[in-house]
């Protein structure tokens, strides 16, 4: 019974913090149920603040990351950015790949690498200002790349000056730019993972990758053998074509022992040679599959290999990875010893935590698991795709990295190396409603007060935007759609897509309508699951929910920020009351987490528990569910997700709405959230009634 009590105490503790934060009438009530000592030994704990000691089995990292406080040698020096592109871009059509069959295994090859040169190249031409310009990605038949190049090059628009030059083919574009890089990183095609530890080198060292391949066509043969005969400055494959990665012995060039596999001795070496010494800038990270993709290239769009996205964090010298975040196998490497890849993921991020100022400065990582190819049920392994995501959210979050996730279907991005010089204004304000604009409307009285009568409000997240590949592929038929406008959407966008898309945001504000309203997508400023953030924490690091909320304030600041769409708490606790301090202090106007009652109000801050996903495609069908979960939920307040859904089917759905039940309305933002902290405030006795049935079997419970 003891465990059991405690159990439950614990749990119930919990639940109090998030019902005592900001309401003094839940703590009195609390008390009576529950008595004093229930909440002294219970709540209090969770309240304080603490430092988590780091688990023995993370000395070995603490042991060698202990002076690197401060970001090694990095500073971001981008150049000033200019209004108008001077002098020439070099412009490069790479859609001969496109048309490849893939079922011939030289093409899928030609594809890998004359995409991953070409890319490693861009990073390096592009770092000091938008030189080189490739078009690729596709979707629907069109050329997203064209697209956004067509906009800016319109008179008076940001390319519209520039001269432009057209590349041929790969040799004559490497011989174009041959001043900028000093060589070639050549990485070795039987271990897959050299191909991330290449892009690494190249954005470190000023090298092209190339991978290993003495075939008569092969681009190591035209650039490397013949040609130009560009210099080879790092090898990861021994001249000979033999590998380096053995798994055996001492791992090379360094005094560290094999893990055994050669997946991972690859990573050992790309930390003592690179991480460690600071050599990359730990700012930025990029989760992309590596040269596995060779081997299944038919797992999803062609495109995701992914190659193309390499470009920004070549130039931004970050590291790349491609490790499983599950510690019970390894699809891709079923040699190494269990939890290795998994390891080895929080050995990095340790060393990037620790490097970013312990923790201060985020680490931006672009990507997502290649779950349609590894390490998930689709791979032949025993995780689900989503339990995949939550995971590896749940380890980066835990070391204060978020995910700028380029994930699959649409994951593919080109050029962010090119657009990170476009220039942004300061702000970009948006408006919130007024107490008198509500009386005009109809919501309130005279006296301020509520007027709802049976109206049942809706808001839909407009999402999911929380990748730069799945902003920049899909705004040409979802944002340009001509019935964008004719009805109250909230676009939920993360402001972290700035640094990689920022004319995509940027494009979307000059040209957003009265009724497009922007609020921050999952879960702020990049994805992660911000319960990881609070200790005790799976890294053993200091809480960092206060690290969070001052990353999150200027990017929320310039872009007029002050609702946080939706809040995925995944495989994380829910927010307690320093998650929520942190939130009301740059989201101040509402947040839509998951592991929370249903209605609360912190700090004068609405916070509205997530409900259902809606994405069917038959707008009447869409429809029939939010009328089923409004009929069922006790208050008139509704919040729905739906995933890339295009204005048309959000018209289509408010007609439907109103045929089935007239008294639901499809609002603004700002009203929806400005009239629900409204009812909170008159309704604070409701909300209390609602969860004291609730709380009342779990109080007595504490008796036992």
């Amino acid at each position: 019974m003891t465990s059991k009590c405690n159990f439950i105490r614990q749990s119930l503790a919990r639940v109090a913090v998030w019902l005592l934060s900001g309401n003094t009438i839940f703590l009195l009530c609390f008390l009576i149920f529950s008595g004093t000592d229930v909440y002294a030994q219970n709540v209090v704990p969770l309240l304080k603040d603490g430092t988590q000691h780091i688990p023995a089995e993370r000395e070995t990292f603490r042991k060698y990351t202990q002076a690197a406080t401060t970001i090694a040698g990095f500073k971001e020096a981008l150049p000033p950015k200019s209004e108008f592109v001077e002098g020439t871009v070099t412009s490069f059509n790479l859609n001969y790949l496109s048309h490849l069959d893939l079922n011939n295994q030289e093409n899928v090859r030609t594809v890998w690498d004359h995409i991953h040169t070409v890319a490693t190249l861009q990073g390096i031409v592009n770092r000091t200002g938008p030189l080189l310009y490739l078009f690729y990605i596709e979707n629907e038949d069109v050329n997203i790349d064209r697209y956004w190049w067509d906009k800016y090059r319109q008179p008076g628009k940001w390319i519209s000056k520039a001269k432009v030059n057209e590349a041929s083919d790969v040799l004559h574009l490497v011989e174009s730019f041959k001043s900028y890089i000093k060589g070639v990183v050549v990485y070795d095609p039987k271990v897959a993972a050299t191909s991330n530890i290449a892009s690494s080198v190249a954005g470190a060292e000023d090298l092209i990758a190339i991978r290993y391949d003495t075939s008569h066509n092969s681009l190591y043969t035209k650039l490397v053998l013949n040609g130009p005969k560009l210099p080879v400055m790092v090898w990861l494959v021994n001249k000979d074509g033999s590998s380096r990665f053995t798994g055996t012995g001492k791992v090379p060039e360094t005094e560290r022992a094999s893990s055994g596999s050669t997946k991972i001795d690859a990573y050992y070496w790309l930390i003592e040679k690179y991480l460690k010494p600071g050599k990359l800038n730990t700012r930025f990270g990029a989760c992309y599959i590596d040269q596995f993709w060779l081997t299944k290239p038919e797992a999803s769009v062609a495109n995701h290999h992914t190659l193309t996205n390499h470009d920004f964090f070549v130039s931004r010298k970050g590291f790349f990875f491609d490790l499983s975040p599950w510690s019970d196998e390894a699809t891709d490497d079923p040699k190494q010893s269990q939890g290795a890849d998994r390891q080895t993921m929080e050995e990095i991020l340790l060393l990037a935590y620790r490097q970013n100022n312990n923790g201060k400065v985020f680490t931006h990582i672009g990507g997502f698991p290649s779950w349609a190819y590894k390490y998930t049920k689709h791979a032949g392994g025993i995780h689900e795709d989503v339990s995949t995501e939550w995971e590896y959210s749940r380890i980066i979050g835990a070391y204060n990295a978020f995910m700028d996730a380029d994930a699959i279907g649409y994951g593919a991005l080109a050029n962010a190396s090119f657009w990170q010089h476009y220039p942004l204004k300061k702000e970009y304000p948006q408006k919130w409603t007024t107490k008198e604009e509500l009386q005009a409307k109809g919501y309130l009285d005279a006296n301020g007060k509520l007027t709802l009568g049976n109206k049942q409000l809706v808001i839909f997240y407009v999402g999911d935007y929380d990748a730069a590949s799945w902003l920049a592929q899909t705004t040409p038929f979802i944002w340009d759609n001509a019935q964008r406008g004719k009805t109250p959407m909230m676009w939920c966008i993360s402001p972290a897509l700035a640094e990689r898309v920022p004319m995509a945001l940027d494009y979307q504000r000059e040209s957003a309508t009265a009724n497009d309203y922007f609020a921050a997508a999952d879960n702020g400023a990049g994805y992660l699951n911000p319960g990881d953030l609070q200790t005790p924490r799976l890294s053993g690091l200091p809480d960092g929910t206060s690290q969070w909320a001052e990353h999150c304030k200027p990017r929320y600041e310039q872009w007029g920020l002050s609702i946080t769409g939706f809040v995925i708490d995944g495989f994380a606790e829910g927010l307690n009351t320093k998650g929520l301090d942190a939130y009301s202090s740059f989201s101040p106007n509402g947040i839509v987490p998951q592991k929370i009652p249903l209605t609360m109000l912190h700090k004068d801050m609405p916070i509205l528990r997530a409900d259902w996903d809606v994405n069917d495609s038959n707008p009447k069908v869409a429809a029939a569910q939010v009328v089923e979960r409004v009929n069922a939920r006790p208050v008139p307040f509704h919040w729905f997700r739906n995933i890339l859904k295009s204005p048309d089917w959000y018209v289509q759905v408010e007609y439907e709405l109103k045929v089935l039940n007239p008294n639901i309305e499809l609002v603004d933002a700002p009203t929806f959230f400005e009239l629900y902290r409204l009812f909170l405030k008159e309704n604070i006795t409701h909300t209390f009634l609602l969860y004291r049935e609730k709380l009342r079997p779990l109080f007595s419970q504490l008796r036992v």
